[in-house]
């Protein structure tokens, strides 16, 4: 770009004004700063190698080079981390994360304490704020994990739990019900 006037300053920076409107401002420590024609846009390159962005919209883009990692701030308050690994993080303005992990796993954060994580498989967890657990197999099995006992419910509508002192039970969709000690002996059995 042709340059239309240039001007050095006594604390070492310069400035060079280009004719398409331009603005580039160089310091002494290695970072420089371009202004656009537009007046809006401003990009802050830093000695240390990060890049700073200010859209005209207000949106902040900034690249940390060490970490190769990405932080964009929307004017809505949206935050959106890209990191080298493939992790995406987006930090919603009234507090709900969503994580999209390398594998493209997506775990959401809720500001009432409650997860969720979503796999690949189609597997979706849901962790309560009380620590209680629900599973939803893509198979259509379905687990709970409480405080006090684990529970699988089968399509076929089959029910297994098993409770925190090892004892099992089976509820079967005929009716039937078989109960287990810790050990696995039938304690009861209510064949229909």
């Amino acid at each position: 770009e042709e340059i239309e006037r240039e001007t050095a300053y006594p604390d070492g920076k310069v400035e060079k004004v280009l004719k398409n409107g331009c603005h580039l401002v160089f310091f002494p420590n290695g970072t420089w700063k371009k202004v656009g024609s537009d007046g809006k846009t401003v990009t802050i390159t830093f000695f240390n190698g990060d890049v700073k962005q200010i859209m005209p919209d207000q949106t902040v883009i900034y690249y940390y080079a060490d970490a190769r990692t990405t932080h964009t701030t929307y004017s809505d308050g949206l935050e959106v981390l890209q990191f080298s690994n493939g992790q995406i993080e987006k930090h919603y303005p009234d507090g709900k994360k969503e994580i999209t992990f390398p594998d493209q796993t997506i775990k959401n954060l809720f500001t009432d304490g409650q997860e969720e994580s979503i796999f690949p498989d189609g597997t979706i967890v849901r962790v309560q704020r009380d620590g209680s657990k629900s599973i939803e197999f893509n198979n259509g099995q379905r687990e709970l994990h409480t405080s006090q006992f684990k529970r699988r419910e089968y399509p076929d509508g089959t029910v297994k739990t098993v409770y925190m002192n090892g004892q099992q039970e089976t509820k079967y969709i005929s009716g039937r019900v078989r109960v287990k000690d810790k050990d696995g002996n039938i304690i009861m059995d209510t064949k229909l």
